[in-house]
């Protein structure tokens, strides 16, 4: 499976499925999605291989106080992944840059809604999501 930023200067391989696809509503993802929320594939980092370009970094304190890095084409801006050490390993993959020819994007719904004390009030939770306050 492969995916890329909006301009494609930067491509990158998926190997192996998801562990997981979460909704995050925290303030960060609201902020680089520019929308209500982030809908998010969340795998190995070994499993990710970038495969053209070099994606820019960035690194600030999260809602939760952990450093996360979000990596990022420098020439449309558009957020690919996030990780950090509170991931643990694990990368926050934005579905959204995945190339949707794939059937298995359309055929994983999200498992989980992470820090839904953020979600925007007229916003339902996902009907069959585990709602999860935080992170864990």
């Amino acid at each position: 499976m492969s995916g890329s930023c909006l301009c494609g200067e930067i491509k990158y391989t998926i190997s192996g499925d998801p562990i997981a696809q979460a909704l995050c509503h925290c303030l960060d993802c609201r902020r680089i999605s520019g929308s209500l929320c982030s809908f998010n594939w969340v795998l190995p980092s070994q499993q990710l291989t970038v495969v053209d370009g070099n994606p820019k970094t960035y690194t600030n304190a999260s809602n939760a106080g952990n450093a996360v890095t979000s990596h990022f084409c420098g020439n449309c801006g558009t957020t690919l992944w996030r990780d950090g050490p509170a991931t643990q390993g694990m990368v926050y993959l934005k579905a959204g840059t995945i190339d949707n020819e794939d059937e298995r994007v359309n055929a994983r719904a999200p498992v989980a809604e992470i820090f839904t004390r953020r979600r925007i009030e007229w916003v339902q939770p996902m009907e069959g999501a585990q709602q999860k306050v935080d992170l864990v």
